[in-house]
């Protein structure tokens, strides 16, 4: 079956901001499921100008206790692949990202792109279409699937926060230092 998070939003800052902010959103204390983020591979294509990046993220494994009961889910950390290609010039960014954990068991993936805003070019709009489907947990399958919309779509949200809060900042002029505690409610 499967379940899909659609996400599109306007931020109201410039999107070398906004793309400089989502680069440097994990970790930090706004949210604590993401433990580290690594950059594992980056290039530059001289002719064109872009940016490849690609980093692993590693997260708390969020999924109650109660579900930990099945073996597969007894992991304490999730793995979660992002690729990005960086393009200055046309001011964009595609970014696909996908789970390392549970590959067997689920298929997460997630596909956004930051690039100008039509309605103000000092503006940046921001487009993610996710999709998470598991297989093989049986009768669980649904559980897990409604638990992992719930999941996906406030950490959406949390995402959007922390990307809009680190904007805001660099657009003041005001540096945002890991030490500083944050916390949002969702």
């Amino acid at each position: 079956m499967g379940v899909t998070v659609d996400v599109h939003e306007v931020f109201k800052y410039p999107f070398e901001q906004v793309v400089a902010s989502f680069l440097r959103k994990y970790p930090n204390p706004m949210d604590k499921n993401v433990i580290s983020v690594k950059i594992v591979e980056e290039k530059k294509d001289v002719s064109t100008g872009i940016i490849y990046r690609k980093r692993i993220a590693v997260c708390q494994n969020v999924v109650p206790e109660i579900l930990r009961k099945v073996n597969i889910l007894k992991v304490p950390n999730v793995q979660l692949e992002e690729e990005s290609w960086f393009n200055p010039q046309e001011r964009n960014m595609a970014i696909r990202s996908h789970c390392l954990t549970w590959t067997q068991y689920a298929s997460m993936k997630e596909e956004s792109v930051f690039r100008e805003s039509m309605e103000n070019p000092n503006w940046t709009e921001f487009i993610q279409k996710g999709r998470i489907s598991i297989t093989g947990a049986g009768f669980l399958n649904c559980v897990l699937e409604t638990f992992a919309s719930t999941f996906l779509r406030q950490g959406a949200q949390k995402g959007s926060c922390v990307v809009s809060t680190f904007a805001r900042e660099s657009f003041l002029g005001h540096n945002t230092s890991k030490d500083t505690v944050f916390e949002i409610q969702i």
